[in-house]
């Protein structure tokens, strides 16, 4: 793709004022920026923290003035608890997951109460507040596959225990030995190894979604915005040839854009067995997220082709994009 100057009065804004959404940017607008050429088209894809509780104001600026047309939400249905264990006492996970998302539909009734935007359902315990006027694609990017990754590098011994506190109801202290054991010793980046090793199928899915121009503009979201959500813009810069050290800006702007959240989020992962590092944006993520595609795949498109990304796909996610 041929590299123009960056011309300002073509770009949106890149850190859009929200009331109630944290961490939201046009991602090309933040790379073109910082690079001074046009890597992609802006007002096309958009990144955030989750938008579930965002205010009426918020969501009729995504409708109406952003004009986003899909939402890709890369969290497991009853995030943030989704590493339950598939393996283990589904009975308990299953009513675990019922009560983490009693709770959560709880947390949006007081927003319903004062807001004007009406939800697509009317279950809320069944479904998220969604915003009408924008379709929704779920897509829990770490899936099965990634779940039993993680579950297969616990000894016989701790993968015991875990089954054995879940059975007695210690749901937390049972996650917990997953967080020590497993995420806490692999962190940020060796998670994101595990993302790129076992989420093929739900990365194509994306990447499916991401191919067709008519389903723009798209903003994709996890829970903060942050890991999940920077994996799949990472691939799509690194598809579209954006330098390295422009991917890297992007990633590391959300730990400051994060931070009106920070105290109760470290207070999730203390108590998942997690240190405060989880909450930050290593400097080097995204060139280890490069090094592990170019050395273990032979680069970006190779990567893409080795998960069913073919080069239809791929060329049409560079055609949305193109100048």
């Amino acid at each position: 793709m041929s590299r123009t100057p960056h011309d300002d009065s073509l770009a949106s804004t890149a850190h859009t004022e929200f009331d109630t959404i944290l961490n939201f940017r046009d991602v090309f607008d933040t790379v073109n920026k910082f690079t001074g050429s046009r890597y992609g088209l802006e007002r096309r894809l958009y990144r955030s923290a989750r938008p579930d509780d965002a205010s009426s104001k918020d969501r009729q600026k995504l409708v109406k003035d952003i004009k986003i047309k899909n939402i890709i939400d890369l969290r497991s249905k009853y995030d943030p608890k989704t590493l339950l264990l598939l393996e283990g006492n589904r009975l308990e996970a299953e009513n675990y997951l019922r009560s983490e998302h009693i709770k959560q539909a709880q947390k949006h009734d007081a927003k319903v109460a004062s807001s004007a935007a009406v939800p697509q359902s009317n279950n809320a315990v069944a479904e998220p507040l969604k915003i009408p006027g924008i379709t929704y694609r779920e897509v829990n990017i770490n899936g099965s596959a990634f779940e039993r990754s993680l579950l297969r590098k616990l000894s016989w011994s701790s993968f015991g225990k875990l089954i054995g506190l879940m059975a007695l109801g210690y749901r937390t202290e049972a996650i917990s030995i997953l967080g020590r054991e497993v995420m806490q010793p692999r962190g940020l980046i060796g998670l994101g190894y595990d993302s790129l090793d076992s989420s093929g199928r739900e990365i194509r899915h994306i990447f499916e979604i991401l191919s067709e121009s008519s389903n723009y503009p798209v903003m994709i979201h996890c829970t903060q915005g942050k890991d999940r959500t920077g994996l799949v813009v990472l691939l799509v810069l690194l598809l579209l040839d954006v330098p390295i050290d422009a991917v890297t800006h992007d990633y590391t702007l959300s730990e400051a854009e994060l931070l009106p959240e920070k105290e109760s989020r470290l207070e999730e992962i203390r108590e998942i067995g997690l240190t405060e590092d989880f909450a930050g944006t290593p400097p080097d993520w995204a060139e280890k997220m490069k090094a592990h595609v170019d050395e273990k795949y032979g680069g970006i498109s190779q990567y893409l082709t080795s998960i069913g990304v073919d080069e239809r796909i791929q060329s049409g996610i560079r055609n949305a994009f193109s100048l």
